[in-house]
């Protein structure tokens, strides 16, 4: 950092602290003049965008993949914890894959794929929702394939068999 008094490019940090609005306070202190000065640092993220199936833009949400999630969820032994827990990994997903547009079938996926791990019941729901089945063979396709991923070793090779 450089010293605002004599432009010396040595300083040190001697107190640090966050601020209101998520930014962190340092107080800092140069080495050739010895004189103090405060900087602000704040970490920079891109904006991420959803790429809609109508191709519309708009500002990533995790409050709309929560409530999703939650509303699948309902009156099904899944506690909001994992439910937030998974918000999460599909929001540092997302974040982490440094691209700044995302489509809504890749966050789809990634939310059913959690679903699937903590509850098929809400699994099957959140996919009919999503997945929009257009009638009763879409929607036991769905649940053969479930049960089959789900089948003990033995049945699975009776499965093939038939």
């Amino acid at each position: 950092m450089k010293c605002i008094f004599c432009n010396c490019t040595d300083s040190r940090v001697v107190d640090s602290r966050p601020t209101e609005d998520g930014a962190i306070r340092r107080r800092r202190e140069c080495e050739r003049c010895g004189r103090r000065f405060t900087t602000y640092e704040k970490i920079e993220t891109l904006p991420l965008l959803v790429i809609k199936k109508d191709r519309r833009r708009e500002p990533f949400d995790a409050d709309k993949i929560r409530r999703g999630l939650v509303k699948a969820c309902e009156k099904r032994p899944v506690a909001i914890a994992d439910i937030e827990a998974l918000v999460n990994e599909i929001e540092m997903a997302m974040l982490n894959s440094m691209e700044q547009e995302v489509t809504t079938q890749r966050i789809g996926e990634m939310a059913m794929e959690g679903l699937r791990k903590l509850d098929e019941v809400s699994y099957i729901r959140f996919a009919s929702v999503y997945r929009q089945f257009k009638d009763i063979q879409s929607f036991m396709h769905e649940l053969s394939q479930l049960l089959a991923e789900n089948a003990p070793s033995g049945e699975k090779e009776q499965e093939k068999e038939r």
